[in-house]
């Protein structure tokens, strides 16, 4: 699910996939909307994914906005896209 801001109107929503097989946008509020990369105790990184999955040590490449794959069973960064220009994703 991928977060859309729109800066000069101060509004942000989450694309979604309905039951009908169609996209939607859900307004959400600011703090949803910036999920990026933490760091907790000690200065250790970690990421939360929208599903409330929390992986730690991630590739230090990963940045806020980007794909990422991970691997279900092992919960383990497997790829990740960037969130560049120019870049069409579309996941089903």
């Amino acid at each position: 699910m991928d977060v859309i801001s729109i800066p000069k109107t101060g509004e942000n929503y989450r694309l979604i996939y309905d039951t009908k097989g169609r996209f939607r946008l859900h307004p959400i509020r600011d703090e949803d909307a910036k999920q990026s990369v933490q760091f907790g105790q000690k200065g250790i990184p970690y990421l939360n994914t929208h599903d409330g999955r929390t992986i730690r040590y991630p590739d230090p490449l990963i940045k806020a906005n980007d794909t990422i794959k991970i691997d279900l069973e092992t919960n383990k960064v497997v790829d990740f896209i960037k969130f560049d220009m120019g870049n069409v994703v579309m996941v089903t």
